[in-house]
């Protein structure tokens, strides 16, 4: 690993994620609860905004990586706070900044690789398609699960998805909440590449495959001029946004998800989820 450069800004305090500087400009972030599968929980949310708000602002690093320990990337959110936060009056978990996992509506200056290790479900999925590149391992599965829980995509996937994938995947993806493999993803173009690899999940991060070719990656992006890898990306995302990504997330939040926040099936599906038993619907009254 590449010694820790010296900061002109002090790198954020994190709790649930590791920080590590394995290549020179390189930020590597690996979530890190692998008991619970890299769920993000509230306090998670807003140390990784702070992460990469602190990427874009030092001067001493241009290409931030994040992975998951153990067996998954990220599993979305952690629905055994947000089950608690039903069952008294605490505050519901909110998104800040750039959204789940401070990525997922993040605009941002420098890229962000993706090192897709294993399961990235909900909001780790929707970490993934505002990812910069996406690298994954064989192993990975990606999922928009929250219809199965009663909840909504509502970290600003959905809008990004259908420009990447199309109208007909990305519906299939929303309203089925099935699995899709990384070739799957890959075939619709959401995944740069398949990193193919013989690692076991307990494989330090590394010495993964899959990190190993983002780093890969990250480095022929470091070396580039950093001014003209900034610029270009704005290029990039202006062509792929415009002005309707985020004002399409807009309206889908505050027109029609906040519709549903509170609603009896968002709270059932959650605590079915929790109590490991099959959710029982209600007619919403929408």
């Amino acid at each position: 690993m590449a010694a820790s450069p010296k900061f002109q800004f002090p790198p954020p305090q994190t709790q649930y994620s590791l920080l590590s500087f394995p290549a020179p400009f390189v930020l590597l972030v690996t979530l890190n609860r692998p008991r619970d599968l890299n769920c993000i929980n509230s306090a998670g949310n807003v140390e990784l905004h702070a992460v990469w708000e602190w990427l874009d602002r030092e001067p001493s690093l241009r290409v931030g990586i994040v992975t998951g320990a153990g067996r998954a990337f990220c599993a979305g959110a952690d629905l055994k706070e947000w089950h608690q936060t039903n069952l008294d009056t605490t505050p519901k978990p909110t998104f800040v900044g750039g959204g789940f996992g401070g990525l997922s509506r993040r605009s941002g200056l420098k890229p962000v690789i993706a090192a897709v290790n294993g399961l990235a479900m909900g909001g780790g999925c929707e970490m993934i398609v505002n990812a910069d590149l996406v690298y994954a391992a064989p192993r990975a599965v990606f999922a928009l699960p929250e219809a199965k829980r009663g909840v909504l995509v509502l970290a600003g996937a959905l809008p990004r998805l259908v420009r990447t994938v199309g109208r007909q995947r990305a519906m299939e993806m929303a309203l089925t909440g099935r699995n899709v493999s990384a070739q799957e993803m890959q075939s619709w173009g959401v995944v740069n590449g398949v990193v193919e690899d013989g690692d076991a999940p307990d494989t330090p991060v590394l010495d993964r495959r899959v990190v190993k070719e983002a780093l890969r990656v990250a480095g022929e992006i470091a070396a580039n001029s950093p001014d003209s890898v900034i610029i270009n990306r704005e290029g990039v995302k202006i062509g792929w946004e415009g002005v309707g990504v985020e004002e399409g997330t807009r309206l889908w939040v505050d027109l029609v998800g906040s519709r549903m926040q509170d609603r009896e099936n968002m709270e059932e599906g959650v605590k079915a989820f929790v109590e490991k038993r099959k959710p029982v619907w209600r007619t919403p009254k929408l």
